[in-house]
């Protein structure tokens, strides 16, 4: 049966974010992601995880200037001391909250970097990072994102996402994949999570146009949630969508797609 995490990022944003622990707890959520914690102490959330029994089972590597739209700096190569300070940081909350896989948003390439510079300074990156945490029982995943949403990102496909992976010669290193960028970028959904499942650690979800919730478009995700219970998905699917009408009001898809 599919697990469902609570993105805390895009969901019960009616309430402040120390507050949507006990919001996704009352709505049935066993588990909660978000982008990123460290704006807050790490005894905070861990407090608000253990009173509303939650596990917590994603969160990114900082990502640079998010509100000056920064979407990670892995792939810079003028911020890799900065990149390696961000790792030791991720590191020290997962620790302490638990958390046994993060994700790095590999960021937009720089105007003034070749791909080439942006490629390697990456895998560099990457290989950094794996072993780092891999030594503090962590896994690292990467995840490739829409150049619609976010024009210039540097990791948009799931076969880049595996090149990368391989070019690092890691063993620490897997797939988040994303169902809704997925499906802008190449569909073939199902078939790619099938072919890729041993390197796919963590699925996110919404659909597509709008990235509202299940139901509202295209994608068919009856027959998704069927097929990763068939091809045996161990992992949690977590549910980064914008809720069109309110995040409790628009909770109705997950009964109505049978989980």
């Amino acid at each position: 049966m599919t697990r469902l995490a609570a993105n805390l990022s895009m969901l019960f944003t009616e309430h402040a974010f120390l507050d949507r622990f006990a919001a996704a707890a009352q709505a049935g959520f066993k588990a909660v992601e978000f982008l990123f914690p460290y704006a807050f102490e790490v005894k905070q959330i861990a407090e608000k995880l253990q009173e509303n029994n939650l596990q917590l089972v994603l969160h990114n590597l900082p990502a640079g200037n998010w509100e000056a739209g920064e979407r990670g700096i892995a792939c810079h190569p003028d911020r890799v001391d900065e990149f390696r300070q961000g790792v030791d940081i991720a590191i020290a909350y997962a620790t302490a909250l638990k958390l046994t896989q993060l994700n790095c948003l590999v960021g937009i390439r720089p105007a003034n970097v070749s791909a080439e510079q942006a490629e390697q300074t990456l895998v560099s990156n990457l290989r950094y990072a794996a072993d780092k945490l891999k030594a503090a029982n962590i896994s690292l995943l990467i995840e490739a994102i829409n150049t619609f949403d976010i024009p210039g990102f540097f990791l948009s496909s799931t076969q880049q996402a595996l090149g990368l992976i391989r070019a690092t010669g890691s063993d620490n290193i897997f797939v988040q994949y994303d169902i809704y960028h997925m499906q802008r970028m190449e569909g073939e959904l199902i078939n790619t999570i099938k072919n890729n499942l041993a390197m796919i650690r963590h699925i996110q979800l919404a659909d597509n146009p709008g990235r509202f919730e299940p139901g509202t478009g295209e994608i068919n995700y009856r027959t998704i949630f069927a097929a990763l219970d068939d091809m045996g998905y161990q992992g949690w699917v977590g549910c980064e969508y914008k809720p069109q009408n309110g995040t409790v009001a628009g909770l109705g898809w997950i009964k109505s797609h049978g989980l």
